[in-house]
């Protein structure tokens, strides 16, 4: 079940809490929307996973009657830059094969759009941005044009657009949506993390000049990475991994007189509840368990950086797609009902509609 509001003036007046529906700019009408059809998940139509099969598809159906012009190489060891390199060279039967995927794949995830429009909650939507891995690259960001157009031709009307931010950059950006701008009032900058079932992400997030709008020119000042997935760590190496890269990050801070407010922002797959645990969603999440009643990320983080700067730490956290889908709103003040679908491992989504009155913050 999707988490959404049944009436956005329930936590208009709300304290701050993990997982809101209400924020400063947007209210949330749903996320981590786990629709399905009588094949199951909706989104397993349109994730890494799936394109990849679409693309094997075409390279066995070749190979049943000559060379594969790819070569040996797996299709699940092919980089996104080699499969760029291989749509903008000269090989055009190789190139033609990766067009072949591109279609099959765009023909399916309109189809995945087609069905979340028909949700009432999504029924109004005048644009979706379309973030994850798969954007950050140009086969993707094609995939994406085709899918607006075969929309388009059914006579759906509707803008599909790749975000503006890098993927990966957007889900530290978006953390200065979650909060109020007064709480930032005499620093420049917050700590931002982005935990993902392959990788972990910490980042320094300037918020640009304060005659900006919106946080319109918010940047990632400095950011590190690290690739769980190929440490297989527990959930409390996890912790102490993470708060050892924000600790870097604040140090790196301090010694460029750069002042971050006393603030983590967190986004965590699944859905979050008001006290900063997970209800579900974190499954692929490193080291397991992290649904558990007996433990809390925001807490944990907590504890483990009890302050920055002379202030206790402050943290707030929200699912993954619906934070990549915040840094979107300074480019979206020409609507008012909006979306993002996030194409990685699975297919993360959020719907937002802009608040009034919210232009000119």
């Amino acid at each position: 079940m999707a988490k959404s509001s049944s009436d956005p003036r329930d936590e208009v007046n709300a304290p701050l809490a993990h997982g809101a529906l209400n924020l400063p700019l947007v209210t949330i009408d749903d996320y981590n929307n786990e629709l399905r059809d009588k094949n199951g998940f909706v989104g397993d139509n349109a994730n890494k996973k799936t394109f990849q099969q679409k693309l094997d598809d075409w390279r066995k159906r070749i190979r049943k009657v000559g060379d594969d012009p790819i070569g040996k190489t797996a299709t699940d060891k092919l980089s996104k830059k080699k499969i760029d390199a291989i749509l903008k060279g000269d090989d055009l039967a190789a190139a033609a094969l990766i067009i072949g995927a591109v279609e099959d794949f765009a023909r399916d995830f309109a189809d995945v759009i087609g069905k979340f429009l028909r949700d009432k909650r999504w029924g109004k939507t005048e644009r979706i941005v379309v973030g994850g891995g798969f954007r950050r690259s140009h086969f993707g960001e094609l995939t994406i044009a085709r899918t607006m157009v075969i929309l388009k031709a059914a006579g759906i009307d509707i803008e599909v657009v790749p975000i503006v931010h890098h993927p990966d950059e957007a889900g530290l950006i978006g953390a200065v949506h979650l909060m109020p701008r007064w709480m930032f009032k005499g620093h420049e900058a917050i700590l931002a993390v982005d935990i993902g079932g392959t990788n972990v992400r910490a980042g320094v997030v300037k918020f640009g000049k304060d005659d900006v709008p919106n946080f319109a020119d918010a940047s990632v000042w400095d950011s590190a990475i690290w690739r769980h997935a190929d440490d297989e760590p527990s959930r409390t190496a996890t912790i102490e991994k993470l708060a050892a890269m924000l600790r870097d990050l604040i140090g790196k801070a301090e010694k460029a007189n750069l002042k971050p407010a006393p603030i983590i922002g967190i986004a965590c797959p699944g859905i979050i509840k008001a006290d900063g645990s997970i209800e579900r969603g974190g499954q692929n999440l490193p080291g397991g368990n992290w649904e558990s009643d007996s433990f809390n990320l925001p807490a944990a983080l907590m504890k483990a950086i009890p302050a920055i700067g002379d202030d206790s730490t402050f943290v707030m956290m929200h699912n993954d797609a619906v934070v990549q889908g915040l840094s979107q709103i300074p480019f979206m003040n020409d609507v008012s009902s909006w979306a993002v679908l996030t194409i990685g491992t699975g297919l993360g989504n959020a719907h937002f509609t802009n608040r009034e009155g919210t232009k000119a913050r």
